[in-house]
């Protein structure tokens, strides 16, 4: 089973590209719900997370404030770094359960959404890196429209990231989601055909 890693900057996309992959009946794998299933109510990872970081990123419905904790780690590297030592094991251990119950399906091929995966190393659980590219601008033009944060805060998390040039380098595949929804459509169904016959796109 061919395992193709998606990724992409904030704001890049791979919703939507991933949402393209999954009406063509690509098997996806999304490590953004793994880490919210994690951390959720009741769960051991969000008992680690509030060890470290304190109750006061749990919202009054006894669920983890998200925004509250983004404000924290992306202001201060130490406690990213932090917070990925806890979840980036958990959420690997999940993904590859899920790998490998894609395999007994006999799926043709996988597709594992990391929005980070060139930053922490889960490049080695895929044999393809495709990248969802648009330009910074873009990203910075969605971000503010999607999220309710300073510009500041945008660059900041957009400077946390691995550089769009980075991606690029280490990239088997580009889906181009700059211009028009249509042309990104026909490349995610150029590519899926290619990944479900197990070849390069």
């Amino acid at each position: 089973m061919l395992r193709v890693g998606l990724t992409g900057g904030i704001a890049s996309g791979k919703s939507t590209v991933a949402n393209l992959f999954a009406e063509l009946g690509a098997s996806t794998i999304d490590t953004d719900v793994v880490a919210r299933e994690m951390v959720a109510p009741g769960m051991p990872g969000l008992a680690m997370v509030v060890s470290t970081f304190g109750s006061h990123i749990i919202s009054e419905s006894g669920e983890l404030d998200r925004q509250a904790l983004r404000t924290i780690v992306f202001s201060d590297p130490e406690q990213k770094r932090k917070l990925e030592a806890i979840l980036h094991p958990l959420i690997r251990v999940r993904a590859l359960e899920q790998l490998k119950q894609l395999k007994r399906s006999k799926a043709p091929y996988a597709l594992v959404v990391v929005p980070l995966l060139l930053e922490t190393g889960f490049e080695d659980l895929v044999d393809r890196v495709a990248v969802v590219d648009c330009s910074r601008e873009a990203q910075m033009r969605r971000l503010l429209a999607r999220d309710d944060i300073s510009v500041a805060e945008a660059e900041a998390i957009l400077d946390a990231q691995a550089t769009r040039e980075t991606r690029l380098a280490r990239a088997d595949d580009v889906i181009d989601n700059g211009g028009n929804i249509e042309s990104t459509r026909n490349r995610v169904g150029a590519l899926h055909t290619a990944y479900a016959r197990g070849q390069a796109g």
